[in-house]
């Protein structure tokens, strides 16, 4: 256990970096608790309303104000909390926190953060990587079975937090069997994180629940995806390919106004909403046109496709 000595360091070291000229105001994740052994969601708002509200706040406070177990907690591992962020490092606050939690990594992490989808020729474990779209909310980049698919693993190094849509149990899992790698980076899924605000049923019903528009791709899911490469792959047709690199990197921008949306949905529901909201990014120009010709023709051709990828 940490002595009262040791905590007070590493909260002048800490503090001695904040309190310089041009201090930023504090994140989310600095009134962060829940991510300490001990601290519940409802602890912590316990804490919160007894005016305990920040990192600074806990380490300042008298500690006869404190249970013992919530002493040792703060005292124990909030020091670590103070150096994991100070050095850049999400993965102990992915570990610590719910995964429906994971919402506090942003924007703590969002310059090393990438957002993520693949598509693959089914769900089976047979089933290979056609395309992944790779959006850091500056760069698009895109890797193609065939093209340039091996640079993705080099590439992905880059970025120490992924968000994705149910990326836990599909998109991770495949990446990781496909290319016989580990993915390592702390992890946003926004399957769990919206769930836990009410919203379900897939990434496009997730989305249209929250008033974000497909337009020409409103009617295409990760069946059609399918059919998509085969067309590419049967008759080398490029806007089959186009039109699947587009319905791919439309997941993949979503992504980021869906986790700001839901960012600033529960930061809503806690004491700093008023000054903690994300405005809303503005989305760049998709690189890729979908050919509504190709998708007119192959819904004639296999009429009852969808279904699949419901939660996709």
């Amino acid at each position: 256990m940490a002595d009262s000595r040791s905590v007070c360091d590493s909260w002048a070291r800490w503090m001695e970096q904040g309190s310089r000229p041009g201090r930023k105001p504090l994140l989310m994740l600095q009134h962060t608790f829940c991510h300490l052994p001990g601290i519940s969601v409802a602890t912590e708002r316990q804490l919160w309303a007894a005016g305990i509200d920040s990192w600074e706040a806990a380490l300042a406070v008298d500690r006869g104000r404190l249970s013992r177990r919530h002493q040792r907690a703060l005292a124990d591992h909030l020091p670590a909390s103070i150096e994991h962020l100070e050095r850049g490092n999400p993965a102990p606050f992915a570990d610590g926190l719910p995964a429906h939690q994971h919402w506090r990594l942003f924007p703590a992490f969002r310059p090393m953060t990438a957002y993520l989808d693949i598509e693959t020729t089914g769900l089976g474990d047979a089933s290979a990587i056609t395309t992944i779209v790779v959006y850091d909310g500056d760069t698009i980049r895109h890797y193609v079975n065939g093209v340039n698919l091996d640079a993705f693993p080099r590439d992905i190094r880059r970025y120490a937090v992924l968000v994705t849509y149910n990326g836990k149990c599909f998109d991770v899992p495949v990446i990781e069997r496909f290319f016989r790698m580990k993915m390592p980076q702390a992890h946003i899924d926004l399957r769990y994180v919206l769930k836990r605000l009410g919203y379900a049923g897939g990434l496009k019903g997730c989305e249209r629940q929250l008033g974000i528009a497909r337009k020409d791709l409103a009617d295409v899911d990760g069946f059609f995806a399918v059919l998509l490469w085969d067309e590419f792959k049967r008759t080398k047709n490029p806007k089959a390919l186009e039109t699947l690199l587009a319905y791919n990197t439309t997941d993949v921008i979503n992504l980021e106004t869906l986790l700001v949306l839901a960012y600033n949905l529960h930061v809503q529901d806690t004491p700093f909403s008023a000054s903690h909201r994300v405005p809303l990014p503005v989305q760049p120009v998709l690189p890729f046109t979908a050919d509504r010709e190709t998708i007119d023709r192959l819904k004639r051709q296999v009429p009852n496709a969808g279904g699949w990828y419901s939660w996709r």
